[in-house]
């Protein structure tokens, strides 16, 4: 894969109701980073971008972790001959807990 290919991004029907309980602060934030980090590139792995060992949010391969004390989760799956990367899921870790809207993983 060369450096110069643009992933498409695209956000499954849920995921806006993911981030309801997220500050509008961080709105910007998130859009931004998952812009950044998911346009090229997306399946490097990185410190803060790892593949999963076994899916937890509708067949994401990978993770992308950011945010204050790391505390955004964006769960994506990468399709390279699409050159898409499918925004699956975005969560807020609390402690052990996983958030997605109201709903706890």
């Amino acid at each position: 894969m060369t450096a110069d290919r643009i992933f498409r991004l695209v956000y499954a029907p849920g995921v806006f109701s993911n981030i309801r309980i997220i500050d509008a602060q961080h709105y910007s934030l998130i859009k931004r980073t998952i812009e950044e980090q998911l346009r090229h590139e997306p399946n490097v792995e990185t410190r803060n971008r790892k593949p999963l060992k076994r899916p937890i949010v509708l067949e994401a391969k990978w993770e992308l972790r950011f945010g204050p004390g790391n505390c955004f989760r964006v769960f994506y799956a990468v399709d390279n001959i699409k050159t898409e990367v499918w925004i699956l899921a975005i969560g807020v870790k609390k402690g052990e807990k996983l958030l997605f809207g109201e709903k706890e993983e």
